[in-house]
């Protein structure tokens, strides 16, 4: 009977050192799959961030080249081109008004 308590000991310590291991196992993995998530973000923030600033460029590019071209134009042409707009535009808010 003497043997029961310092059985129950070791059990004890055992199953302590077996539950600490399997913590830390857990902790472990779920750190690493967090690092792994917070890389995956920042890479699709990089990504998204290069893919705005390339489209912007773009854009940037096209107006430029359409202003550079306009002011090579005719500038009377220009002009007729943006009577032409306005009257459009005049035209397209009267309907919106009336309707």
């Amino acid at each position: 009977m003497s043997n029961s308590p310092l059985n129950a000991f070791f059990i004890g310590r055992a199953t302590a050192e077996a539950v600490r291991e399997r913590v830390e196992d857990a902790v472990t993995d779920a750190l690493g799959s967090l690092g792994k998530f917070t890389a995956e973000q920042q890479e699709q923030l990089r990504i998204f961030v290069d893919t705005v600033l390339e489209k912007a460029d773009q854009t940037a590019s096209t107006v430029t080249t359409t202003s550079t071209e306009e002011e090579s134009g005719d500038l009377q042409e220009i002009i007729d081109n943006l009577r032409f707009q306005i009257a459009e535009l005049k035209s397209e808010l009267q309907q919106y008004r009336n309707d």
